[in-house]
């Protein structure tokens, strides 16, 4: 099965563009696979609350490694209630081959949205060995090997970092569309056929990785 997240709070995004031409490409290529979409943007998940840090500390506390037992952990109202939001989104994860995440650049990171799926599905010392992820992300300036602003890359860095530390997965695979401001900033305009060059390189690479 392939999970198809979207985060961008722009509905023409860049980053939606290039993970609707992964999603399509993948779905021809695997006709008989199942298929799940979620928009984070339109309809956010909410925040953890103590009730799911409650079923947490449990899941740590007993040593619940075996994703199918976390639901031992939930034992009050609150921690139901809780673990009604997080059981169908798990249960996605679980199901999936392939999990690609359609995502912007925002103030160097991430957006809100997306860390706060990835903070109701993840839980102490979680495997999801097996299974890939695919990033296909905009963002509004150069943050590649060499560019000045390397070092501000806390997109790239923490999902790569957090897919390994968390779930123990190292198939992950980044497609990124940079410099999506030279579009409009006149102080970027010199740069808008780089940008064109990077987009046309993300939808190739996108094409590609999808039919792999």
């Amino acid at each position: 099965m392939l999970l198809h997240l979207d985060a961008s709070a722009r509905r023409t995004s860049f980053s939606r563009r290039l993970s609707r031409l992964y999603a399509e490409t993948w779905r021809t290529a695997h006709p008989q696979a199942g298929y799940a979409y979620r928009d984070l943007a339109a309809n956010p998940v909410p925040h953890i609350g103590e009730a799911w840090t409650e079923i947490c500390d449990h899941i740590l506390e007993h040593e619940i490694t075996d994703i199918a037992r976390y639901r031992e952990a939930v034992r009050t109202p609150a921690q139901r209630a809780a673990w009604a939001i997080v059981e169908p989104l798990l249960q996605e994860v679980v199901a999936a081959e392939v999990i690609l995440i359609g995502t912007p650049m925002y103030n160097y990171s991430i957006p809100s949205s997306l860390k706060a799926w990835l903070d109701q599905i993840t839980f102490p010392k979680m495997s999801l060995r097996g299974r890939s992820f695919v990033v296909t992300s905009a963002r509004g300036g150069a943050y590649g090997p060499g560019t000045p602003r390397e070092p501000y890359d806390h997109q790239e860095r923490y999902l790569r970092d957090f897919f390994k530390g968390h779930f123990g997965v190292d198939d992950v695979t980044f497609i990124h569309a940079e410099l999506a401001n030279a579009r409009l900033d006149p102080a970027l305009a010199h740069l808008r056929e780089q940008h064109e060059r990077s987009l046309s390189a993300a939808v190739e690479a996108v094409a590609k990785e999808a039919a792999r």
